[in-house]
């Protein structure tokens, strides 16, 4: 093919002809056609002959004459008939040119089809680490809000428990308050009908005396202990109410924070090989933080839309901590009314106790030593009750400790015999072997040293109940010997609560 023109962007071709020979026979593309063919001059290739590239320079005679004959050249009109004639279009030099120029062509084109392979391979591999690493993130946020969801619901859960062993020990003290202020019932009917039967006397020992004295006055302490204690009681079902309000509060929160996490570690554990996941378009556009209710009041004459806003994380753990703190502050509460009622028991106890034997006093100078021995008796005979209750206790407390020590000691013996199975230069006598032999001597020395405490409150049990059948039996004597006087009052004084009772125990 002959070039006979081109573009920046196109090169035209027709077929071509040789520069050197004329042609043998007459063809009829020859006389078919008989416009002049055009010139092509050399510069309007894509490629630049010698004297493109030079024609900056300085012109030298040389190229003038150069650039005259092809200017000649270029306006002489060729036919066939002339082509032997005609020098060639190009020299070899232009068409080595052109296959350089070529070859320059296509290997730059080939480097930047390689740099371009490389660069997208390049971007495909940084593209999928940045979309692992940002996956990696969310995974590590997602964990992180995680660990904070299963933080706080531990700390609702403690705070519940807590609540709720609260609640339980407000409720016993509160029946214990309860059988309290029905145990004063009977020490009230005691004493007025003791007022009563004293109204029977007649003449000259129909007199206000002491006995008369303290009989209205422990009539009036114990309606005063009722009235203390019915207002507690009153205090402690509010309180009760309050502790149970905060106590759903923390329930419902502790509901929600059990959904958010089985939702976000469902959403931790999603993969990209995982089931369930899909497409939706559009869902990260959507603020998170307000949405919309579809309900509207109408105010007067303005449309009023209410929004529900979701919470930000301070507004989150805010309102967490809010509620653990609320539950905390009705916990202090229940508990300063608990310490107030056991004092409160305490006090009537004593009040009502003292006022008893003052009263006993009263009735023991109106009547004979056998009188006044038989109330002193009654009152060493109420705390040897409670002294024995006490020792009870201790004997209990001390068989429990005692227990308690034989699961440590069995953990140390049993860490002393598996240590023995250690294979040959591995059993050594290391420090915690030494400290294993300690720790048994010390918990057989403890063992020893309770068992003897236990001996010791056992054998002082059995002589305060000694006491007690020895202070019951002398009692019973002066019984006896003081019925005529004791027949209406002291009779009736002898079922006064003991002092268990009167606490709320029993």
């Amino acid at each position: 093919m002959e070039l006979i023109g081109s573009t920046l962007t196109a090169t035209y071709a027709r077929p071509k002809t040789s520069h050197f020979l004329p042609a043998i026979s007459t063809m009829a593309s020859s006389y078919r056609n008989t416009q002049p063919a055009l010139v092509m001059n050399p510069s309007a290739n894509l490629w630049r002959t010698n004297s493109y590239y030079k024609s900056s320079t300085v012109p030298t005679p040389s190229s003038i004459q150069r650039e005259n004959s092809d200017l000649v050249r270029a306006k002489t009109m060729f036919y066939p008939s002339n082509r032997t004639a005609l020098t060639t279009r190009y020299t070899p030099d232009d068409w080595y040119k052109s296959n350089i120029s070529n070859y320059r062509e296509s290997e730059s084109s080939r480097k930047s089809a390689e740099r371009l392979r490389r660069d997208t391979m390049r971007l495909m591999q940084d593209k999928e680490q940045l979309t692992r690493r940002t996956q990696e993130n969310t995974s590590k946020n997602i964990g992180e809000r995680l660990n904070d969801v299963v933080f706080w619901r531990s700390e609702l859960s403690h705070e519940i428990d807590n609540m709720v062993t609260e609640i339980a020990a407000l409720n016993e003290v509160k029946r214990r308050l309860e059988r309290a202020l029905a145990e004063t019932e009977g020490p009230l009917q005691v004493s007025q009908e003791c007022l009563y039967h004293r109204e029977k006397r007649m003449s000259i020992d129909l007199v206000h005396d002491d006995v008369e004295k303290d009989l209205i006055k422990e009539v009036e302490v114990i309606k005063s202990c009722q009235e203390r204690m019915r207002r507690h009681l009153d205090r402690a079902i509010a309180q009760l109410a309050s502790n149970r309000a905060a106590q759903h509060e923390l329930e419902r929160d502790m509901s929600d924070k059990v959904t958010a996490q089985r939702i976000d570690d469902r959403c931790h554990h999603l993969r990209n090989t995982s089931d369930g996941i899909g497409y939706y378009r559009g869902i990260e556009r959507v603020d998170p933080s307000l949405f919309k209710d579809s309900e509207r009041i109408n105010c007067q004459e303005m449309s009023v839309v209410l929004f529900v806003r979701l919470s930000l994380p301070d507004s989150w753990s805010k309102f967490t901590d809010d509620n653990i703190l609320h539950s905390q502050s009705e916990r202090a509460a229940s508990h300063k009314l608990r310490d107030e009622i056991e004092i409160l028991l305490n006090t009537t106890s004593n009040d009502m106790w003292n006022q008893f034997n003052n009263a006993n006093v009263a009735f023991t100078n109106r009547i004979s030593e056998i009188a006044d021995a038989k109330n002193s008796l009654q009152t060493h005979l109420a705390k040897t009750l409670q002294e024995i209750f006490q020792t009870e206790m201790l004997i209990e407390s001390l068989k429990k400790a005692i227990r308690d020590k034989e699961c440590p000691l069995k953990v140390a013996q049993t860490r002393l015999e598996e240590r023995t199975r250690r294979p040959n230069i591995e059993l050594c006598r290391d420090n915690p072997h030494h400290r294993l032999v300690s720790e048994v001597r010390e918990i057989e020395d403890t063992i020893y040293k309770l068992q003897e405490r236990l001996m010791e409150a056992e054998n002082t049990l059995q002589t305060l109940v000694k006491t007690k059948v020895t202070l019951e039996h002398d009692l019973s004597i002066k019984a006896n010997s003081l019925f005529l006087d004791q027949e209406k009052c002291m009779s009736m004084r002898k079922t006064f609560p003991s002092m268990p009772r009167l606490v709320g125990y029993t």
